[in-house]
């Protein structure tokens, strides 16, 4: 059996050839590789990358010897590897990233918002939510410059294109928790909502290969732990399972 390291980049990648088992550091594009490669070989390997620098740190570093390592590390047996969600796991981490990027970008319009209305000596909005209905009615109210009127007017009509991309996705994601038992069940804990508990979803995928409850929270890194040698200070920290 042959063994591949590769170290993959955006528009190429070097690979080193051992036996028929392909080893990839994990980077954004390592799934969408691992895909297009696991037809041809017997088995894909996507690598930790920060345990793999801890332990093949070099003073001489090349592609090709990154591919090299990963490789060697591999056969070794040395390797630590990530598990690759299948298809449906996948599908659903990416919605859940897209909400929360959308949430996000919609949290920072109102912190423009807020920041032109600070920059004017303007107070803080009363009412609870600054782009709701009350909101922008005592926002038409404050006296702002014209060119901060468009910016205001602008962010706005941003926000509200937002939040239509944002009801697409979240129906999407209600179709799927309504399709999946496990997540319904997780709704059933008290303080874990559909979002909740579809983000646990997607972030642990099946359950079922953790053999030891242990072992589900110390990948959720919510374990904690203390290390400490001699006189030394301790550290604090978690315990990760892979």
């Amino acid at each position: 059996m042959r063994i591949i390291g590769l170290d993959i980049h955006r528009a190429f990648a070097e690979a080193v050839a051992w036996e028929d088992v392909v080893v990839i550091e994990a980077t954004g594009n390592a799934t969408s590789t691992a895909a297009i490669v696991a037809p041809h070989v017997k088995k894909v390997v996507i690598a930790s990358p920060k345990q793999v620098r801890i332990i093949a740190h070099a003073k001489i570093k090349t592609d090709m010897i990154d591919a090299g390592v990963l490789a060697q590390l591999y056969a070794s047996g040395f390797l630590p590897e990530v598990w690759i969600p299948d298809e449906p796991t996948q599908a659903l981490r990416r919605q859940v990233a897209r909400r929360n990027q959308i949430v996000r970008q919609r949290s920072r319009l109102k912190n423009v918002i807020q920041s032109i209305l600070h920059s004017h000596l303007i107070p803080s909005c009363p009412h609870a939510d600054l782009c709701g209905a009350k909101g922008r009615s005592w926002l038409n109210e404050q006296i702002v410059p014209e060119d901060e009127r468009l910016a205001i007017n602008r962010h706005l009509r941003e926000f509200d294109r937002l939040g239509e991309d944002l009801q697409v996705i979240e129906r999407d994601l209600a179709r799927s928790a309504l399709e999946d038992d496990g997540v319904k069940r997780l709704m059933t804990i008290p303080g874990i909502d559909m979002t909740v508990a579809l983000a646990m979803k997607a972030a642990i995928g099946d359950v079922s290969r953790f053999n030891k409850p242990q072992k589900l929270v110390s990948y959720l890194g919510l374990n904690p732990s203390v290390r400490q040698s001699g006189p030394g200070p301790a550290y604090h920290g978690r315990n990760r399972w892979r």
